[in-house]
C-alpha cells in the first residue's frame, strides 16, 4: 500500500489495472472526475469521502490517462475507451447497478454510460458537465492546453474557483507536483490536442441520444463557472426529460470543493429519495 493518499486499490479492467477508491457501504455510487492536469479521483472527491461514505458505498476511479491508473504504451484515450473502463470496473466489482456522479468531463462520461448501459445505471448527478456542444471557453482551453509550471497551475486554480482563497499555495504546489509525476504530462498533453474544440465535440458525441435518457438526473452548476458555461446545464435540463437543475451562486467550476457540505447534502437527498 502506498503512503500517497491518491493511490488506493488496484483492479484489472481490460488489459490494464485501474486505481480506485472504495469506501463505505450501501448502494454503490461511482464518482467520475474531471479532466484537469494533475487530477486524480482523490483530488477531485476526497472532501466528500467523510460526508458520503456513512450513507453509500463510494467508488472513485482514476480514468485511463489520468492519475495512477496504469498507462499502457500506445493506448488510445477516447470516450469509448473510458466507457469500457467503467463497465469493466463495475463488472470486476460484481455490481449489478450503480448511481453515477460525473464532474465536467466525468459528466459526459456518465451520460455516455447511461446511453450504452441504461440498465446498469440508476440515478445520475452531473456537475459542471460536458456532453453537449459549445464554443470552447478561454478557461477550458487553458486547462487542456496546460504546460507544467506553478504559475500556470495557479492560473488554472483561479479559473476553477469563484473564491480564490481555495487556490492556496499548498494546493497549487500539490497539483503542480502531481501534474509532473512520471508519465502524467505526456498522457495529459496527448488527450486534448489543438484545435481543442475537437475535444469538446468528442465529449458531445452522444448528444443526439441524450434526450432518450430515462434516468432521474440531478444537474448541478456553479453560476460563475468560467470553464464549462452554465448554458451547458440549461441545455441538458432541456434535453433530459427526468431532470432537475440546482445552480450555486458565488461558485465556479469546483462545486464539490467550494460548497462541499451543501453539495453533499444535495446529492444525498437526491440518492435517498
Amino acid at each position: 500500500m502506498s503512503d500517497r493518499p491518491e493511490i488506493a486499490n488496484s483492479i484489472q479492467t481490460g488489459s490494464y489495472k485501474t486505481n480506485y477508491h472504495d469506501l463505505g457501504q450501501g448502494f454503490p455510487i461511482v464518482f467520475l472526475h474531471g479532466s484537469g492536469p494533475g487530477v486524480t479521483a482523490f483530488a477531485n472527491w476526497n472532501r466528500l469521502f467523510p460526508l458520503v461514505k456513512e450513507h453509500f458505498r463510494m467508488i472513485a476511479p482514476d480514468m485511463a490517462g489520468f492519475g495512477f491508473t496504469e498507462r499502457e504504451a500506445g493506448a488510445v484515450y477516447n470516450m469509448n475507451a473510458w466507457v469500457q473502463q467503467v463497465a469493466d470496473l463495475i463488472d470486476a466489482l460484481k455490481l449489478e447497478q450503480v448511481h453515477l456522479v460525473g464532474n465536467s468531463f466525468g459528466g459526459a462520461l456518465a451520460l455516455s454510460l447511461a446511453i450504452k448501459y441504461p440498465k446498469r445505471i440508476n440515478k445520475i448527478v452531473l456537475m459542471g458537465s460536458m456532453g453537449v456542444s459549445f464554443p470552447i471557453t478561454y478557461g477550458l482551453d487553458r486547462v487542456w492546453g496546460y504546460t507544467p509550471s506553478e504559475a500556470n497551475m495557479e492560473e488554472l486554480l483561479e479559473l476553477f474557483t469563484y473564491d480564490h482563497s481555495f487556490a492556496t499555495k499548498e494546493l497549487i504546489k500539490t497539483r503542480y507536483e502531481s501534474s509532473i509525476q512520471p508519465g502524467f504530462q505526456e498522457s495529459f498533453s496527448s488527450l486534448f490536442p489543438a484545435p481543442r474544440q475537437n475535444g469538446v465535440e468528442g465529449m458531445a458525441g452522444n448528444q443526439a441520444y441524450i434526450r432518450n435518457i430515462p434516468h432521474e438526473t440531478l444537474i448541478v452548476h456553479g453560476r460563475e463557472d468560467r470553464v464549462i458555461p452554465l448554458e451547458n446545464s440549461l441545455e441538458l435540463l432541456r434535453l433530459i426529460d427526468n431532470a432537475q437543475l440546482h445552480v450555486f451562486g458565488h461558485c465556479g467550476h469546483w462545486t464539490q470543493i467550494e460548497h462541499t457540505a451543501e453539495f453533499a447534502d444535495l446529492i444525498l437527498g437526491f440518492f435517498k429519495r
